[in-house]
């Protein structure tokens, strides 16, 4: 266990990083504005518990190469990998020489990982094999985001997205297994159309990759309280969970099981 403070009080196990499970990826810069000395801060206090940083919304894209080459850095210090996030979607839009531009300059600005999503768009399942092959074949990470719910990954109101329809939970499993077996790291899976943006939790959604796909290959967005301690109290504290940068103490320590809800105090173990 990573040192701290009152080591002496016992606490739920945590495996070491770098983690297979129980990773936890937060939330760079959008829904709050911050650079490298903020990351920095929050690294110092609580990096031993976090393993990715994601980009959303594209919001590297509104930085200056320096900032966003400052934050990679401070990332890599703290032995953190860091996420593109899921603007893909859009670069995708302006055909395969963006796209081909677009992980070149994402490998030379210290990205790690690129996340392959398409809640807003229509992407066959060879598309997104292809797009596997060209992240892979430039030494970076493939995360493919996946979904039930069309046009997901942009606030949508969730009356809105209803009319949308969902898609069949079996097409997403046999697409992860197709994507894993082309050398894809790790799957997202988006939260809308399951946790958020609901009139009532799909649960039996996550049930069913887990039993699939394995606990190990899948991460689950859970930018919620409520969302996040539903996974673990189910899941145990080695689910994989992607968090807003602001979520992880609350997340950590129920992970450990130092504190908790009413619903979960004392009841997070792992030996």
């Amino acid at each position: 266990m990573s040192e701290t403070t009152f080591s002496f009080i016992p606490r739920a196990a945590r495996s070491e990083k770098p983690r297979k499970t129980g990773l936890t990826e937060i939330r760079g810069p959008y829904y709050s504005a911050y650079g490298p000395r903020h990351l920095a801060d929050v690294l110092e206090t609580m990096g031993a518990w976090v393993d990715g940083v994601k980009y959303a919304g594209g919001s590297f894209a509104l930085m200056p190469p320096g900032a966003v080459e400052a934050l990679n850095k401070v990332a890599h210090d703290h032995d953190l990998y860091v996420s593109t996030g899921g603007w893909m979607e859009n670069v995708l839009r302006f055909g395969p020489d963006v796209t081909a531009r677009y992980i070149e300059e994402a490998k030379a600005l210290g990205f790690d990982m690129i996340e392959i999503s398409a809640g807003f768009i229509s992407l066959p399942t060879e598309s997104m094999l292809r797009l596997v092959e060209a992240v892979k074949k430039a030494g970076l990470k493939a995360k493919p985001e996946l979904g039930i719910q069309f046009g997901a990954g942009g606030a949508t109101a969730a009356g809105e997205l209803q009319s949308e329809g969902t898609k069949d939970v079996g097409w997403l499993i046999a697409q992860g297994k197709a994507l894993l077996a082309a050398g894809a790291d790790i799957l997202m899976i988006e939260s809308e159309g399951v946790t958020e943006s609901v009139t009532s939790w799909r649960t039996d959604v996550p049930a069913a990759i887990i039993n699939q796909i394995g606990l190990d290959k899948v991460m689950f967005e859970a930018a919620d309280p409520p969302v996040f301690e539903w996974y673990v109290k189910n899941y145990g504290n080695e689910v994989n969970l992607f968090v807003d940068h602001s979520q992880i103490v609350q997340l950590e320590a129920l992970r450990a099981g130092i504190w908790g809800t009413k619903s979960t105090w004392g009841r997070i173990q792992n030996i």
